[in-house]
């Protein structure tokens, strides 16, 4: 077998890790970003994170030099474009979720959300996707099942806005499946679907003074342009991720954004901590921990039946 052939699935496996726990780091950080624009509603913020997500694509595409010599070919093909609409509007109504919650300093809600979504990317990705899980992947998503039972009796009420959040985000993911397109390709896609509503929106808020974009301060201004950029890299390094490595994966790595949003949420903005939700937490950094010495076995398995395999040796 020719050293390229033996090498090549493993660096984009790696590759693929890679994007994912960037893109997921990246998301974490972004619950400090987004109280910043407090001035402005949430539904605002969200409209103005459609309108510069797009300006924010075609900067990546100019300085990638890609073109657009590959659009004319989506719009025409149904079957390429309907699944790219979808992923635009599931990950629209993430994006509002996430907004409000950290907007209302709600940003534990977030972190559950997010710790929720893993097991459910994990669900789609057995239900749709033939993945199959190992005992150890499967205590860690009972562990990780149990965790949220309890950390949802400690908020008292059912969290909806994290059930919203969890269960918007692992459907883009597994929609993002059957994109045939590329990650930079299909995230501007999805954002040119955002762009007219969104540009729309502020049009109106703007024209009837209810808009803060030119009217707060021009860091303000700055801080809602930024955000296509906050909005915009992560999107696309998730986006490449998800078309490298199985949805399990990707579940695993996922909880690493919410993780960041917890520890921002109860040290910086100071949000209560009953003994429920730290027994929750417990459970699902116990999940966590499961999964990832189950990753790591069988990544070392993997390399060893390889390695047998390079020097002719028959599995033992």
């Amino acid at each position: 077998m020719p050293e390229s052939t033996r090498i090549a699935p493993v660096t984009e496996s790696n590759r693929g890790v890679a994007f994912g726990a960037s893109a997921f780091f990246l998301w974490g950080v972004t619950a400090l970003y987004w109280p910043l624009l407090s001035a402005a509603a949430p539904a605002e913020i969200l409209a103005h994170r459609m309108v510069w997500s797009l300006l924010a694509m075609c900067v990546i595409l100019l300085l990638t030099r890609r073109g657009w010599s590959w659009f004319p070919a989506v719009v025409r093909s149904p079957r390429r474009l309907l699944p790219v609409v979808a992923a635009a509007a599931l990950i629209s109504v993430n994006w509002w979720g996430f907004i409000y919650s950290v907007s209302i300093e709600q940003t534990l809600q977030a972190s559950l959300a997010y710790f929720i979504n893993p097991l459910m990317s994990v669900c789609l990705g057995v239900l749709f996707f033939a993945e199959r899980l190992r005992a150890t992947q499967w205590t860690a998503v009972v562990l990780g099942a149990l965790a949220v039972v309890v950390m949802a009796v400690g908020y008292g009420v059912a969290p909806w806005l994290s059930l919203l959040m969890a269960s918007s985000f692992a459907a883009y993911g597994a929609v993002k499946k059957y994109v045939d397109l590329d990650g930079t390709q299909s995230l501007t896609v999805e954002t040119l679907v955002m762009f007219l509503p969104a540009l729309g929106f502020v049009v109106y808020l703007e024209a009837t003074g209810a808009g803060t974009a030119l009217s707060v301060s021009p860091g303000h201004t700055a801080l809602l342009v930024g955000g296509g950029f906050v909005t915009a890299v992560p999107l696309l390094l998730f986006g490449t991720a998800a078309r490298m490595v199985p949805l399990s994966v990707i579940g695993m790595l996922q909880y690493i954004a919410p993780s960041m949003m917890f520890l921002i949420g109860w040290l910086v903005q100071g949000e209560e901590m009953p003994p429920a939700r730290w027994l929750g937490f417990g459970l699902v950094w116990l999940a966590l921990c499961v999964f990832a010495w189950d990753q790591l076995r069988d990544s070392r398995s993997r390399f060893v039946l390889r390695e047998r395999a390079a020097r002719g040796e028959a599995p033992r």
